[in-house]
């Protein structure tokens, strides 16, 4: 009952931080997607970073355990083509537009329907999805440091460190 409490309070927490960013913004998604203002890009790449940081902390401290899914290469490009096509005819993704709607965009109704659909859709095919698409380069639950054969902070700071350096790199040229 907890972790749904927790749950919870995280998603109001992220939905107040999504908010306050400005990020639930058409102006600023459409204007990310054109590569011409990377609020959002910052936003979402400060959150990796952040929870990137705290779950592998609490792992090594053995309060969690990691659930990974598998990586299986046709959902994922699968999945991200309907996202990104859905993003750019939409102008809002998942998150956002849930957010949107909260702050009383009725335009957002359109993909919260429209991710209601897909994943009705996503339930009806997936017997047939299980045997195609979802076999296709499934490389079981790895990690980049599983695979680079390495523990997982060097990774860790590798990201913070570029992440570091794009942000300063945007900061520059006004995005």
């Amino acid at each position: 009952m907890m972790e749904l409490v927790y749950g919870l309070i995280t998603g109001i927490l992220f939905g107040f931080f999504l908010q306050k960013g400005r990020v639930l913004r058409y102006d600023k998604q459409i204007a990310a997607l054109c590569l011409q203002d990377m609020t959002i890009v910052k936003f979402m790449l400060s959150h990796i970073a952040v929870a990137m940081v705290g779950v592998y902390l609490l792992y090594d401290l053995g309060l969690v355990k990691l659930s990974l899914k598998p990586t299986i290469l046709g959902g994922v490009i699968l999945g991200g083509l309907l996202f990104g096509l859905g993003w750019g005819l939409l102008g809002y993704c998942p998150g956002t537009s849930l957010g949107a709607l909260g702050e009383g965009r009725w335009d957002a109704v359109w993909g919260i329907g429209g991710m209601l659909a897909g994943a009705g859709l996503y339930a009806e095919a997936y017997p047939y999805l299980k045997n195609t698409v979802l076999t296709w380069g499934n490389f079981g639950k790895i990690t980049l440091p599983q695979v680079l054969g390495i523990n997982h902070w060097p990774v860790i700071t590798l990201f913070l460190l570029v992440t570091a350096l794009l942000f300063l790199w945007l900061e520059k040229r006004g995005l």
